[in-house]
């Protein structure tokens, strides 16, 4: 199978690679809603998975047109590899969506850089545009989640929370998990996040109650669970 590029040889290679940036839109609009069947995640990180490839895709193809007139394959290769080395980054407990914008600044960067800024100023507005859309509609809207909750109690730091709540959870609770563990306070307390699933959401008052009893009264609480608790 023939490159598009090959394809279409006599056409202008910029709308060539518009051409595939659709495509591309297409394919991974139909990969994510495939995998949301089954998949549990937030609508960031659907958002991001839809879009990363599109970014991808732009950057390749300026890259192959960069270098069309380079006959030597391995210097195609090579400056290739460079280029996906420079968007490398890391972001402390960054989310998705932050990701893939700090993902789209240099990937635009890069494009323009190679001189590139229509293509580079087309795919910003490209990625912009369906952001929003798919920000505004309640496609991967969470939904995955909504049986869950996320639970924050606070403990004395000399209170072992190993397996302290186990039997009250075993009880009221159809599963949890322990996501979080942060200490507040000036060190001299501990907050624990749980991401938990109630076998009655009624009996969430009793739940508490019984909670209260072991970890001394201090702060619970028992918020929706969107998933954002844990980075990428």
């Amino acid at each position: 199978m023939d490159s598009l590029f090959n394809y279409f040889a006599k056409t202008d290679w910029i709308i060539v690679a518009l051409i595939i940036i659709g495509a591309t839109l297409a394919i991974s609009l139909i990969f994510t809603f495939l995998v949301s069947l089954k998949l549990r995640g937030t609508k960031g990180f659907f958002i991001t998975s839809i879009l990363m490839p599109v970014i991808v895709a732009g950057i390749i193809s300026m890259m192959t047109i960069f270098l069309s007139g380079t006959s030597n394959e391995a210097m195609r290769i090579v400056t290739i590899a460079v280029a996906l080395g420079l968007i490398r980054f890391r972001s402390a407990n960054g989310r998705a969506e932050e990701l893939l914008i700090l993902f789209a600044g240099v990937a635009i960067g890069l494009i323009s850089g190679l001189g590139y800024l229509i293509f580079a100023g087309i795919l910003a507005v490209l990625v912009v545009f369906v952001y929003l859309i798919l920000k505004s509609v309640k496609l991967f809207n969470g939904k995955k989640f909504a049986g869950e909750k996320m639970l924050r109690i606070t403990i004395p730091e000399s209170l072992e929370y190993s397996d302290v709540f186990d039997q009250t959870f075993s009880h009221y609770l159809r599963s949890f998990e322990l996501v979080e563990v942060k200490t507040v306070g000036m060190g001299s307390l501990f907050r624990l996040s749980y991401k938990i699933e109630f076998k009655n959401i009624k009996e969430e008052k009793e739940f508490i109650d019984e909670l209260r009893t072991k970890n001394g009264n201090l702060e619970i609480s028992i918020l929706p669970f969107t998933g954002e608790e844990k980075s990428l």
